[in-house]
């Protein structure tokens, strides 16, 4: 495994409260690819029931943080987009996918689908990093 991978790994790990908060756990990771899950609790739903589009946001920002930072190269995001496609409901297991698109010196593209169960697309978040020399 790679140093920066290893230590990055690390940082989520001890470091990164918010998702841990929510019971985000890192599945894998690798340079450009990071795979998050979580399990929609009822203390995440809003008032139709169904997950509040903020933890949504929050687990595909995770896989999409991990991933742009996964070369060892810190890097931030400019911006983000976030199209729902479907409910989650408490009792869902969720899984983001982070998968870099393009990666220059200076930014990098990131795609991210979100599923539920194993099977069902829920939300499609795109993210554009800006890479720190």
């Amino acid at each position: 495994m790679n140093d920066h991978i290893a230590e990055l790994k690390q940082k989520f790990e001890s470091g990164d409260l918010f998702p841990k908060s929510l019971g985000i756990e890192l599945v894998e990771l690798e340079p450009g690819r990071a795979v998050v899950a979580m399990t929609v609790t009822e203390s995440m739903a809003n008032f139709h029931g169904t997950a509040h589009g903020g933890a949504l946001f929050t687990l595909a920002d995770t896989a999409f943080a991990l991933s742009c930072n996964s070369h060892g190269t810190p890097a931030v995001a400019l911006s983000v987009t976030m199209d729902y496609m479907a409910p989650a409901r408490p009792g869902d297991r969720l899984v983001a996918v982070a998968e870099e698109a393009q990666r220059t010196k200076r930014t990098g593209s990131y795609h991210i689908t979100v599923t539920a169960n194993g099977e069902t697309k829920i939300a499609f978040f795109r993210g554009l990093a800006f890479i720190k020399a």
